[in-house]
């Protein structure tokens, strides 16, 4: 864990309970007198705290120093992400955070599976829990939009992530790209795209959606 993140960050003394302290205090095992840094996630500072009190159900932290420390990807990559199972999402999207992906557009293309909307309170939990263990100081951004066409409109530099000899290299100028579901957008909603913005990986394999977008960001921001 590189911080541990409250809300209430910043101000001179702190008091944590409830998942927090039990956090910090039964499964890292701080003790009085140790140092423990935080983020509000609302600045680039990074604040550390000594604990200077301690019982069963509350902790009394008092502020030493702060930094302002600004953790993230050089690049910055917005991902649109046609609809796909919630649960696979969910099981890719903290390597996502890691990889130091900014924003997530989720939205509905004509092969996603419409019965699935993503939750985004649920999604927020994953990106907090896994922002305090890579260390990033600001959440990735999650939206959705109801359509391509909407998304492209709102969005009109967006490349294409299909089959083209055009591939996919880390020196590539992209910030935003859009992965489709399985089987892929239809026709009608790839000529949506410039020829000149449609984009491919250099393999012969076929990739889930969830692999293609991890990909993608490996490629573009590493």
């Amino acid at each position: 864990m590189q911080y541990l993140y409250h809300p209430e960050t910043s101000v001179s003394q702190l008091y944590l309970s409830g998942e927090s302290h039990r956090y910090l205090f039964k499964v890292r095992r701080h003790r009085t007198g140790e140092l423990v840094c935080l983020r509000n996630l609302q600045d680039d500072t990074l604040y550390t705290y000594e604990i200077i009190a301690l019982d069963r159900k509350e902790a009394t932290l008092m502020l030493q120093s702060q930094q302002e420390l600004v953790v993230k990807a050089e690049k910055k990559l917005h991902i649109g992400w046609c609809m796909i199972d919630p649960k696979s999402i969910e099981k890719a999207l903290p390597g996502l955070n890691e990889l130091g992906v900014e924003k997530i557009t989720f939205l509905y293309c004509a092969r996603s599976q419409k019965q699935f909307s993503p939750d985004f309170d649920r999604l927020q939990k994953i990106l907090l829990n896994s922002s305090q263990q890579c260390g990033r100081s600001r959440m990735m951004i999650l939206e959705m939009e109801e359509s391509l066409a909407s998304f492209l409109k709102a969005y009109p530099e967006t490349y294409l992530l299909n089959f083209s000899e055009k591939h996919l290299s880390p020196a590539a100028s992209i910030e935003t790209i859009v992965i489709g579901c399985e089987g892929g957008l239809t026709d009608a909603e790839c000529a949506l795209f410039d020829a000149g913005r449609v984009v491919g990986l250099d393999t012969p394999l076929i990739l889930r959606s969830e692999s293609a977008a991890t990909s993608v960001a490996s490629l573009l921001l590493l």
